[in-house]
C-alpha cells in the first residue's frame, strides 16, 4: 500500500479541526457531569432543551424531537419514556390526530432545565473565547476553499 503524504498546510488544517473538536468535547464533557450531577443524563437535559426551544404556538412531536436530537424515531420513543417516568416531561395526544404524542416539560422538569442552562450559561463563560478562536480558524481554512489533499 503507498503511503499518502499531506503538506504542511493539511497538518495545519488538521491540527485546526482536533482543536476545534477538544474544545466542543471539553464543554460537552462538562455538559454531561452536570446532569448527571443533578440525576440525569445529558440526552434528557437535551431533550427538555429541544421541546423549551420550540417555536412559539408549536408542540414537540416525537419526530420533531427525533430530528432535533439527531436519533431514530424508537430512541427518541426510549428517551422520552425515561424522562417521563422520572417526572421531567409528560406526554399528551395530539387533539388533531391521536396517533400522535406531544411532549411537555413538567414544573420539575422546567426547574430541573432551568438550573441546568444557568449552569451551562456560566461554564461557557470563561470557554467561549477558545471555542470561538478554534471555529474561527476552521472557518478561514474552510473560506479558502481549502481541502486536504488527497493521494
Amino acid at each position: 500500500m503507498a503511503e499518502t503524504t499531506h503538506t504542511t498546510e493539511d497538518l495545519t488544517r488538521l491540527k485546526s479541526l482536533a482543536e476545534f473538536r477538544y474544545q466542543m468535547r471539553k464543554f460537552l464533557s462538562f455538559s454531561e457531569m452536570a446532569s448527571e450531577r443533578v440525576g440525569i443524563g445529558a440526552q434528557q437535559y437535551q431533550l427538555m432543551q429541544v421541546i423549551a426551544a420550540m417555536p412559539e404556538g408549536q408542540k414537540a412531536s416525537i419526530t420533531y424531537l427525533a430530528e432535533r436530537m439527531i436519533l431514530r424515531h424508537n430512541s427518541t420513543v426510549e428517551l422520552v419514556d425515561r424522562a417521563e417516568r422520572t417526572g421531567l416531561v409528560r406526554r399528551e395526544h395530539d387533539e388533531k390526530d391521536l396517533r400522535r404524542s406531544l411532549v411537555r416539560l413538567t414544573k420539575e422538569g422546567e426547574t430541573v432545565l432551568w438550573r441546568l442552562v444557568a449552569e451551562h450559561l456560566g461554564e461557557l463563560a470563561p470557554r467561549a473565547e477558545a471555542l470561538i478562536e478554534a471555529l474561527r480558524v476552521l472557518q478561514d481554512h474552510t473560506a479558502a476553499g481549502e481541502g486536504v489533499a488527497s493521494s
